[in-house]
């Protein structure tokens, strides 16, 4: 007998907080629902933590429920101050718009919203035309200021001076859930554990306003071992969008996690069979690598699709196993002109670092190679007897590679 998708979420260790579990896992069972998670475009791609939420999303939605996306055309203008220490940058509209078509894009990988199965909605479509007044009478009323200051999502923005406008956000998000609720139907509202007060604010709303039953759910942050969220690289957050961060790149984040963070990886970021996981993960031996390589290709393959995933997938055993495809390795160009030029500025120059000082650093830490020679001088020139059969093989650090190749 197939689990009830409640029991599989709890299995997978997706669910961090529930407003009546039991409820909850009845109506899920029992009905075919409709629920949501708000997706806010502060940026111009979706990253590794949204990823989780569409994997949760994903999951329901094969269950026979009906998710709704909500892109924050509305509270993007305003920003999310949970869990932030400054106020986000006030973006203009026209950037807005902008990621979120970038967001919808994306998401279409993994939800399937034909025919109704799934609903893509932009909250700017009611919030930009409420009127203060009444919006301060009819749903300010309802809000209680100091349950609000003592609301998780605002302790940290409480110590550095927390804006009006931010202050705003919480009855903004609890006013989109009551909205749903009345176009859709919408009675879950699920986001990261972070969420938590802003969810309990909607679920309060619908309930005074509109005399409905609604319910709220958290999901685990993904975290690594040490506490610190996943997702985090050298050169920054871990994207979803091929531009940002590439699928090799991409590939071996995963294949890189320490052992163990594993099996949590497989659980919530594949649609493995949780026997498969278990078996996969129960020996703490280099079995363990085996394991890793099953979920760095799965996770590449439901973002990147399969053709990419067996792309990253040689270029990393042409790397570490002697086998593969090495020219399925992230390349950079260089011409005829960069010849002579100093290695560094010329790494600097293709993006392979970040800066001519990171540069500086990894040859002083002793973490730069060129065709598996250390660079030991930092004003290194880069020649013509560098590249080999046309191209060379830059290290930086332990474990990302860059072929180079020179233009004919």
């Amino acid at each position: 007998m197939p689990l009830n998708v409640w029991d599989e979420l709890k299995e997978r260790g997706y669910i961090a907080q529930c407003t009546n579990e039991e409820e909850v896992r009845k109506l899920l069972a029992e009905e075919k629902i409709t629920f949501y998670i708000g997706f806010d475009p502060t940026a111009d791609s979706l990253h590794v933590g949204h990823f989780l939420a569409l994997m949760a999303m994903a999951r329901l939605q094969r269950a026979g429920h009906r998710p709704i996306c909500l892109v924050g055309g509305g509270t993007g203008t305003v920003g999310d101050p949970s869990g932030r220490t400054d106020m986000r940058r006030v973006m203009t509209d026209d950037e807005i718009e902008a990621n979120c078509e970038r967001f919808k894009a994306q998401m279409a990988r993994f939800l399937d919203f034909s025919d109704g199965k799934a609903l893509m909605v932009n909250n700017g479509e009611w919030l930009r035309k409420l009127n203060h007044i009444e919006f301060l009478r009819d749903v300010g009323a309802c809000f209680s200021v100091n349950r609000m200051l003592a609301a998780e999502c605002y302790k940290n923005r409480m110590e550095q001076g927390l804006t009006f406008l931010e202050f705003n956000y919480m009855t903004m998000q609890a006013y989109d859930f009551m909205e749903l609720n009345r176009r859709y139907g919408c009675v879950l509202q699920m986001g990261g554990d972070d969420q938590w007060s802003n969810i309990i604010a909607g679920v309060e709303l619908i309930r005074r306003r509109e005399g409905n039953a609604a319910y709220g759910l958290t999901l685990s942050l993904l975290t690594k071992s040490d506490g610190k969220k996943m997702g985090k690289t050298a050169s920054g957050a871990l994207w979803l969008d091929a531009e940002k961060t590439s699928p090799y790149d991409f590939y071996q984040y995963w294949r890189n996690i320490d052992d163990g963070d594993v099996e949590k990886c497989l659980s919530r970021l594949t649609f493995l069979p949780m026997d498969e996981v278990r078996r996969l993960t129960e020996h703490r031996d280099e079995r363990m690598n085996d394991a890793k390589k099953i979920l760095a290709y799965e996770v590449t393959r439901l973002v990147h699709g399969e053709a990419e995933a067996e792309k990253a997938k040689k270029a990393a055993e042409a790397l570490f196993g002697g086998a593969g495809d090495a020219d399925a390795m992230p390349t950079s160009e260089v011409t005829a002109s960069d010849l002579g030029s100093r290695l560094l500025d010329v790494l600097a120059q293709k993006g392979v670092v970040a800066s001519k000082g990171e540069g500086k650093r990894l040859v002083q830490q002793n973490g730069l190679t060129l065709n598996d020679e250390r660079v030991t001088d930092i004003e290194r020139k880069l020649t013509e007897e560098d590249f080999k059969d046309g191209s060379a093989i830059v290290r930086k650090g332990k474990k990302t590679y860059v072929r180079l190749t020179l233009a004919q």
